[in-house]
């Protein structure tokens, strides 16, 4: 006992060196925030050397993790330049779109047809797990999409997840500049407006479209949203604008302020009968145009359960040139239905995975029927 008693002692005595020193030793730090203490005490004590800016990322993500919301996110400098081309239009990658599932896994929400992923045949729904040799598990979306940029013809090297399969690839970078847009004629009188994401001057064409179809007495036109992950609030509500006389398009509520309603610009094509596409991968601003066409009754819906991303989210440039970007509200649509987590349900359900022709044919059939009367009998 004496002896087992002394290796108790020995041992209590060495966890100065080997484990914890004692509290009584310890100081308190004064001064500054709670997380500037703990930066502060970090960097003067911690046996390993981290740079500030590491700390002060980790800091941020810490913070937005603790919001429990899977589409705030934090950009690094570059990658929030890369982010503002996305935008744009153009930028250099692979060309895919990103999400976060409610489960954590990161997914390919959308291929950009003609796309260094396009040619590798990656799909939507593939799960991501690797990027350059790089687990992605416990990374953000941004830092993930930054690893597939890089110089155009330089190579990444990607590794999915398709469920009865795990696919290995290696795509060279491209630069993807190319319009998120394109019309074609689907007979003499019908147009297919094609919009893959809402990114700058979209708006601005689909209206131009729009009048251009009014102009020339055509029959109908078919907007096709599906596989459209969204993109700018802004241009979403300028894209339902050219099939609107007036009235609401949507609505979001931010936390202590009244709802905010942002309506039609006026002037928009009421007359062409419209059909608009959409499928499991039509989501957030795609579903604002969709939900708005709909609860107005100005289009018919054909396709399968949308996405259901019903919220909004808003950058913030910090003064590094990082930037974090905050779900800052969650809108509805002109009847007041929040999307979120549930989407819309098309007029005519068509299953997902359906041939094109048969689509294209049942949406020329639909058209054909629809009468003129559509854009203001609620505005």
């Amino acid at each position: 006992m004496i002896a087992a008693a002394a290796v108790v002692l020995v041992v209590y005595a060495a966890g100065v060196v080997t484990g914890s020193i004692s509290h009584r030793s310890s100081h308190r730090v004064a001064g500054g925030s709670v997380l500037d203490q703990a930066e502060r005490t970090i960097e003067q004590q911690a046996a390993k050397r981290v740079p500030t800016s590491v700390l002060q990322r980790a800091a941020v993500e810490g913070m937005l993790k603790a919001l429990g919301d899977q589409w705030s996110s934090y950009y690094q400098p570059a990658d929030y330049e890369h982010f503002q081309k996305v935008l744009s239009g153009a930028y250099t990658g692979v060309g895919v779109w990103v999400r976060r599932t409610d489960t954590g896994a990161l997914t390919i929400q959308s291929v950009e047809p003609g796309s260094p992923a396009s040619a590798a045949g990656l799909r939507a729904g593939d799960v991501l797990v690797d990027v350059g040799g790089a687990p992605v598990a416990n990374h953000t979306v941004a830092s993930v999409v930054g690893g597939l940029r890089g110089r155009p013809g330089s190579e990444v090297s990607l590794v999915v997840d398709r469920g009865t399969q795990v696919i290995s690839t290696d795509l060279r970078r491209a630069k993807i500049a190319h319009d998120d847009v394109s019309a074609s004629m689907l007979t003499d009188s019908v147009e297919d407006l094609r919009v893959a994401a809402f990114t700058r001057g979209v708006g601005r064409w689909v209206r131009a479209k729009a009048a251009a179809a009014q102009r020339r007495h055509l029959s109908g036109i078919v907007l096709d949203l599906r596989d459209d992950p969204g993109g700018l609030l802004d241009e979403a509500v300028e894209t339902a604008s050219a099939f609107l006389a007036s009235g609401p398009v949507v609505s979001y509520v931010q936390r202590g302020h009244a709802p905010v309603v942002l309506n039609a610009l006026g002037g928009g094509n009421v007359v062409t009968p419209l059909v608009v596409l959409v499928d499991g991968g039509t989501a957030s601003a795609a579903e604002i145009v969709a939900g708005a066409l709909k609860d107005r009754g100005r289009a018919v819906l054909v396709g399968s359960q949308t996405f259901g991303k019903g919220s909004v989210q808003a950058p913030s440039q910090l003064s590094d040139g990082s930037a974090i970007e905050l779900t800052v509200g969650h809108y509805l649509t002109p009847d007041g239905q929040s999307l979120d987590g549930v989407g819309i349900t098309p007029d005519v359900l068509v299953p997902a995975g359906t041939p094109q022709s048969v689509i294209d044919q049942r949406a020329l059939e639909i058209v054909s029927g629809v009468t003129a009367d559509a854009g203001s009998a609620r505005g």
